[in-house]
């Protein structure tokens, strides 16, 4: 099912895609999308304040495990977003997630078939996975 959805997706998206059909096109506005959604989150910091950004460095014992690790680590954020903001990062998400599409498509390139990939490396390397 979620293959389909996917696929669905993928199609739809290259059936509405008019303007943006070059691949220079399409390469800059994934640039423009992922800027955009940066900017969302950035705006639920500084404009609404429904999120904090607490960073510090992260300090893991030299002598921690890999599973116990995530116990040291920290996302940085605190408070969660509103529904204002959820619904602007995700706006931004999805418009990010519509150029990647269109992008694998002007490559031939199943988008389920890139998770499906990623989702085995991820479970082949786990921590390792972005080393």
């Amino acid at each position: 099912m979620k293959d389909l959805i996917c696929d669905e997706f993928q199609e739809a998206v290259g059936k509405y895609l008019l303007r943006h059909r070059s691949i220079l096109d399409v390469l800059s506005k994934i640039q423009e999308a992922g800027a955009r959604t940066n900017r969302a989150v950035v705006k639920s910091v500084t404009a609404c304040g429904c999120l904090e950004i607490q960073a510090q460095r992260q300090r893991v014992p030299a002598d921690t495990g890999l599973e116990e690790a995530l116990r040291f680590l920290s996302t940085h954020l605190q408070g969660r977003l509103c529904a204002e903001c959820r619904e602007q990062v995700e706006e931004e998400i999805g418009n990010l997630l519509f150029y990647l599409a269109a992008l694998c498509n002007l490559l031939d390139i199943n988008l389920y078939d890139v998770l499906l990939k990623e989702q085995e490396r991820l479970l082949a390397l786990g921590p390792f996975h972005l080393s």
